[in-house]
């Protein structure tokens, strides 16, 4: 089954793994800016960066058939540099207009600092500003409820914000109907040892039904799986659902998510 995942973090795969998705049948994915596994020293080290995301990884998906996308800003991890962060954001728009950038993400909470908040609400007026969608992400482990929760309640204070072009991302059975009930879109990331697996996304699936829900496999520095978008197509199967329901989730709605955007330029297999 073709499938598109929102949220991919290919700077930190080898080449190989473009492949293994391909095969697999992944035709897009997105992937948002986040940590480097390190934190950056200059605005400087982020442009680099940024330039590796537009150009670089674009041409490396290419190889395989594989439609590459990307997100900007400062994550939340290297929020507490509140100087750097705003060199960072107002050096963003150099790159808003080149073609593939979807928006600015992913944004979000780590610790759900003072300072965390701070550079989210100058990404959100920054996205407002240039008219741009928004990626979210929402803390881990025990600073998730409180973090979303604040995250929520940021981004409901903002009312020039439409709902509809937000994803809040990484949301588990505790944060899901809080998002989907403020009329945002909401990312179930899969990972082999936290945050949710492909069968308890299966469980919100069943749920919540497929509305504004998108599945996303993350593939960044930690144990993860690139291929875990297939995995749970497969538990979907072995649940029961029909084919035009898992096309839905993993095709359909990313799709329609995405089309919101300026900078997506889709070509449909043929």
């Amino acid at each position: 089954m073709d499938y598109i995942d929102p949220h991919i973090h290919m700077v930190s795969r080898v080449t190989d793994d473009y492949e293994t998705l391909a095969k697999m049948g992944c035709i897009g994915m997105s992937e948002p800016a986040f940590w480097a596994g390190f934190d950056r020293g200059s605005v400087d080290g982020f442009r680099d960066y940024f330039r590796q995301l537009t150009e670089f990884e674009p041409k490396r998906a290419g190889w395989y058939g594989v439609q590459h996308y990307s997100w900007l800003c400062i994550n939340a991890k290297e929020a507490e540099n509140v100087s750097l962060s705003r060199q960072v954001i107002a050096m963003i728009p150099e790159f808003l207009d080149t073609p593939g950038v979807l928006g600015i993400g992913e944004i979000g909470l780590n610790k759900n600092t003072h300072n965390e908040s701070i550079v989210f609400l100058e990404h959100l007026d920054l996205a407002m500003k240039t008219n741009e969608q928004i990626l979210i992400h929402t803390p881990h482990l025990e600073d998730k409820f409180q973090g979303t929760r604040m995250i929520l309640d940021m981004l409901c204070d903002d009312k020039r914000i439409d709902r509809g072009r937000v994803l809040v991302d990484h949301v588990e059975e505790h944060t899901i109907r809080h998002v989907l009930e403020r009329g945002f879109w909401a990312g179930m990331t899969l990972y082999p040892v936290s945050k949710c697996t492909p069968e308890r996304a299966v469980d919100m699936v069943e749920r919540y039904g497929p509305e504004r829900l998108l599945v996303n496999s993350a593939g960044d520095w930690g144990p993860s799986k690139p291929t875990a978008v297939p995995d749970f197509i497969m538990a979907m199967r072995r649940r029961g659902h029909p084919e035009s329901l898992i096309r839905r989730v993993v095709y359909e709605n990313p799709l329609a998510f995405f089309r919101q955007s300026r900078g997506f330029q889709f070509t449909p297999p043929t």
